[in-house]
């Protein structure tokens, strides 16, 4: 992780910023602004393979870094289950090997809120539905901010429960700081 981007996911909004720009965050409903479009998972810098003493691009660090994400998944379903509550701590996994901010309480809460722990759930009638373009899934996510804030090794779906939940917490990492600041419609 670069210095700019921890920086830039510091730089957020206070928790009594975001009481005063409720209004404004409730209107956003998960879609990127342009100040915010860059995702706090980035792709890693090159690096150098002692191994092979040569330097490996960044495709080859993407690759290994997606490929540790995937694993994660793939034992957190068994460690986990294959529930709210196991989606919730995988997500948590993959959240803390990719350095993204959040908590159970703060994840779970908003999934009550946003979908009722319907992995399914879809939103027919706000702003962003009647554009084409409803929220789904178990934070109720859109497809540009799901495309964006995506972590690769997660599934490349909208209303895989753990890919959902990572992509909104990293999106809410990006934009309030953590998911765990998050009170209402983001």
């Amino acid at each position: 992780m670069t210095a700019t981007t921890t920086a830039t996911r510091f730089r957020k909004y206070t928790v009594a910023g975001i009481a005063i720009a409720g209004a404004a965050a409730a209107a956003a409903t998960l879609a990127p602004t342009p100040a915010h479009a860059a995702p706090v998972h980035e792709a890693k810098p090159a690096a150098v393979s002692v191994a092979h003493g040569k330097k490996a691009d960044a495709n080859d660090v993407q690759a290994k870094e997606a490929a540790k994400v995937a694993k994660l998944v793939e034992q957190g379903k068994k460690k986990h289950g294959d529930d709210l509550d196991g989606w919730i701590r995988t997500a948590l996994d993959v959240m803390h090997a990719e350095h993204i901010p959040g908590s159970y309480q703060g994840i779970h809460k908003n999934i009550i809120r946003e979908s009722g722990g319907n992995p399914t759930a879809q939103n027919n009638w706000d702003i962003n539905a009647q554009k084409g373009v409803p929220s789904k899934g178990l934070l109720q996510v859109i497809q540009p901010t799901f495309d964006t804030y995506h972590v690769k090794g997660t599934k490349d779906s909208l209303t895989d429960p753990v890919a959902n939940i990572v992509a909104a917490c990293n999106y809410a990492a990006d934009r309030y700081g953590s998911m765990d600041h998050v009170d209402s419609a983001y």
